[in-house]
Parts: C-alpha cells; structure tokens; sequence
C-alpha cells in the first residue's frame, strides 16, 4: 500500500494536471475531483501529514538548507504582487516576503524557486510539501487557518474586495450591480464575499467562474461579463495593464476584510517562526529608519533595537536556527517594507496604491510588529 504522502501526491498531481492551466467552468467531472481533493485533504491531516513530511525528512530549515532553495508557492502572475517582469525576473511585494526568507536562510535573497499557484489548488500544493511557504495574496481566515491545516504568520498587506466596471456601464455604486455578470476567480473567499452582498442588498448576479488573474482581464476585456470582483489591490493592479486604464473606474464600496498574507503548514512551528520574523523585520526595520542604504551605518546606531535586529547585538539568530546577521540580510538585499510598497504597488509605480491601512501604525495605518528584544 502506497505511503499516504505519496499517495496524497498523485492525488495533487492529478488534480494540478486537469485544472492548473485550464479555465473550464463548473462541470460535473471538476466537482467530483473536487470532492475527492477535499477528501484527501481532510483524511491526510487527521493522519497528521504535515509532521509525516517534515519528520520524514528532519526540520523544513534542514529540508530546505540541504536543497540549496526556498521553494515558494506564487501567484500566476499578479503586477506588484507577484510576476515575472520582461526580464523574466519574479518581483512583487510578496515575491519580496520569499526573497526575505531566503536572505534570512542564505544570505542570499536570490535562491529561491517560485511556484505559480492558482487559487483552487494553493492550499494542495502547500499541504503537500511541494512547497515550503505560500506567498500569493492569501486572505487569512478561520476556516484555512483551523480547518485547512494552515498556519498564516503575518499580514504584509490589508486589503477589502472591490468591484471594478467600464464606464460605459454608466454606474457609480455597488448598490447599481442587480442583474449584472460577475466575472470571478473560483476557490476564493471572494466567491463567498460575492455571494453574501448580493443576497444582503436583494441583488441577483450571473458568476462567470475564471481561474486565474489573467484569465479574469481576458474575460472582462471581452466583455464576459460586466463587472470584475476581487481584492482592491488586484482591480488597481489589473486596470494599470489595460490598453486603457482611464475607461474602467473602480467602485467606491469595500466589501470585506482581506488581512493578505504568507502560511506555512499547520504543525511546522519552527520554520513559521523564520518566515513570520522575516516579514517582522521589514516592518521593524522600517519602524527603525533601517533602509537598504544605511545597514552598515546603522550598525553603531545608539538604539539597542537596531543592534539587537542587526545582529551587532549577538543571540537571536540562534533563536531561530540562523546567523546573527540574518535581518540585515534581509534589510540589505529587499529593504524594509516601505521600499518594497514604494517600489512595486505605490503612487509613483502604475499601480498607483496609496499607503492607507498598510501605513505603519505611527503613521495612521494598523502596520505593526511585536518588538525586537
């Protein structure tokens, strides 16, 4: 009898093969691979799957340090967020949080291996241990959190879903949406989201399931459908690629709350702590004034926070299985977090996205780390 992980692989290979790269609507054979995934889901957590393949290996640092790469679970392709750009180089804000960890693991921010994930089989891929950590605009929920086996270890950007429409449609508001075409990605909270607004305001709407980011442009360029639903980041994300991002205006109305953030599986405590404290030291670093052009000057800085993230001030690394120098690291080769914002989602960048709630708490926004010590 095949090992449950091996079993619980063909399984995910199967899965990924009919329906990563296909955009098919709901049929019945999707259900019932669907039901099958969920299946085995649930059957390989209640057999604790998770420990089985980190404890079958030693600890996903080891794992991890003994392939030479961090294998990060991405987006198929999400401008500022996670993409390859011309050169076929992957960039995005969380492109940055994997690029971090790996700065933190190697000192070097460029050993990693990014896994273009749809949002149906992410969760799959993750619990399988084909990857070490999903970083792809992830809503944190209670449901993925407990019920899915996942650990979520941070927030790197707070988010709402939107709704976005050619002016020519001639609306202003959300409450305008009876009766419209919603183009929407399937195995999303936004699918819920979606649902739960329209039956509150006694609205109908015909969905037009896509799978991917891309697949959700064509359609709504196409005109499959009126309106196109997801996180607000992603409407300013995908309107700054159109042939012309003046003739589509995003709704006013924020329908949820959508705290976007990297996971790791549920169990895997020690290599949650790495990656939660990567993204910690973004953020600290810029509570600090740390940027990627002052590390070095900041090594004598007066401020025993400084020392202690630097490591000038030796004992936290080991706390975490690394080199004392691991944040700067971090801070040296992807910078605090306002560079990675301002470099890749912010005013000065197409996508156009102000700071807002993804301000640090000092300056308006609920930005905030615990402290360094």
């Amino acid at each position: 009898m095949p090992k449950s992980h091996d079993l619980y692989g063909f399984f995910s290979v199967l899965y990924r093969e009919r329906y990563v790269y296909t955009a098919s609507a709901y049929n019945y054979k999707e259900e019932i691979m669907t039901k099958i995934k969920s299946l085995f889901i649930s059957l390989l957590l209640t057999l604790g799957v998770s420990s089985a393949i980190a404890g079958s290996h030693g600890s996903t640092l080891d794992v991890v340090k003994e392939r030479g790469k961090l294998m990060c679970g991405s987006n198929t392709g999400l401008a500022g967020f996670g993409a390859p750009n011309d050169a076929g180089v992957w960039e995005g804000i969380d492109v940055d949080v994997c690029r971090a960890v790996a700065a933190a693991v190697f000192g070097d921010a460029s050993k990693v291996e990014y896994i273009p994930l749809t949002s149906k089989v992410r969760f799959t891929v993750l619990q399988s241990g084909e990857v070490d950590m999903l970083s792809r605009n992830t809503t944190w929920t209670l449901s993925r959190d407990v019920d899915l086996g996942l650990e979520f270890v941070g927030v790197n950007y707070y988010d709402g879903q939107g709704f976005m429409v050619n002016k020519d449609l001639g609306v202003s508001s959300a409450s305008e949406l009876d009766g419209a075409s919603v183009c929407i990605q399937v195995g999303t909270t936004t699918e819920m989201n979606l649902a739960d607004y329209f039956k509150a305001n006694g609205m109908s709407y015909e969905s037009v399931p896509v799978e991917t980011n891309s697949e959700a442009d064509a359609a709504y360029l196409a005109g499959r459908c009126d309106i196109y639903t997801t996180d607000a980041s992603g409407l300013y994300a995908s309107r700054a690629g159109y042939p012309d991002p003046s003739a589509h205006m995003v709704l006013p109305e924020i329908i949820s709350k959508e705290p976007l953030g990297p996971s790791v599986r549920h169990g895997d405590s020690e290599w949650g702590d790495i990656v939660r404290w990567s993204l910690n030291a973004m953020i600290i670093g810029e509570e600090l004034g740390i940027n990627s052009g002052n590390v070095d000057a900041m090594m004598t800085s007066n401020n025993p926070e400084v020392l202690r993230l630097l490591g000038a001030e030796p004992g936290y690394g080991a706390m975490l299985g690394l080199s004392d120098d691991w944040a700067a690291n971090i801070l040296s080769q992807v910078g605090n977090y306002s560079e990675s914002f301002e470099k890749h989602i912010g005013p000065n960048t197409p996508i156009n996205i102000q700071r807002g709630l993804n301000a640090l708490y000092k300056d308006g926004g609920i930005l905030y780390a615990p402290p360094f010590r």
